[in-house]
């Protein structure tokens, strides 16, 4: 019967839906770590800037 064939797709839809909204969710939350700078902060050469 075709009317029934949208409640096949539904939990697949709902899957899709929840599986993206918890993927954007720890992309949002969850940050890499910094790099740790090896060399001072307070020893850094100041570099030239590109902008004109």
């Amino acid at each position: 019967m075709p009317q029934m064939s949208p409640l096949l797709w539904l939990p697949l839809y709902f899957f899709f839906l929840i599986s993206l909204i918890l993927f954007l969710v720890m992309n949002f939350f969850i940050k890499p770590f910094e790099a740790i700078n090896p060399y001072n902060s307070s020893s850094q050469i100041n570099k030239p800037s590109w902008k004109l």
